[in-house]
């Protein structure tokens, strides 16, 4: 039972190399976005670490799924085309209006998670320095340009400021 277990796992890596360069994607993908996923954590936001690392696997695992499975360029456009609304959908699901407040929050949570999705989307296609400087620039999006903003917004009384 255990040899057909393992023959079944093995069936879909041709060679040990394919199964290590899977394992190295998906690993990458979460940490890249666990580094995503620690900013808006100690943000205080709904969609921390494991949320923002779970986006980007899963984004390097519906690429990587693609592509053992052997599919050209125009099928992949269509995974990533429905990967990109699909996460779409869970960002809109972090957005909040909140009537007493007469203010929308959340559309950060949002945009880091679609972030997020991409970085993972390019880890699965092996583009690791692409996704390598996409997390740099969301970190700094996401913590430096949120001084800038306090900074700028300094003589706004507090009830206008808003922080998605």
């Amino acid at each position: 039972m255990f040899d057909i277990i393992l023959q079944e796992i093995a069936s879909g890596f041709h060679e040990a190399r394919d199964f290590w360069r899977v394992v190295i994607r998906l690993t990458l993908a979460m940490l890249f976005g666990a580094v995503v996923g620690v900013q808006r954590e100690r943000s205080g936001k709904a969609a921390g670490v494991r949320t923002h690392m779970l986006v980007a696997s899963g984004s390097a695992l519906f690429v990587l799924a693609a592509m053992e499975f052997g599919m050209d360029s125009d099928p992949l456009s269509r995974v990533i085309q429905g990967l990109i609304t699909g996460i779409g959908f869970l960002g809109a699901g972090a957005i909040l209006k909140l009537e007493e407040k007469r203010q929308i929050e959340g559309l950060t949570t949002a945009a880091g998670i679609w972030m997020t999705a991409g970085i993972g989307l390019a880890i699965g296609l092996g583009r690791f320095g692409l996704a390598l400087v996409s997390v740099v620039l969301a970190w700094f999006v996401l913590a430096a340009v949120k001084r800038i903003e306090r900074w700028l917004n300094r003589d706004i009384p507090d009830s206008q400021e808003t922080d998605s």
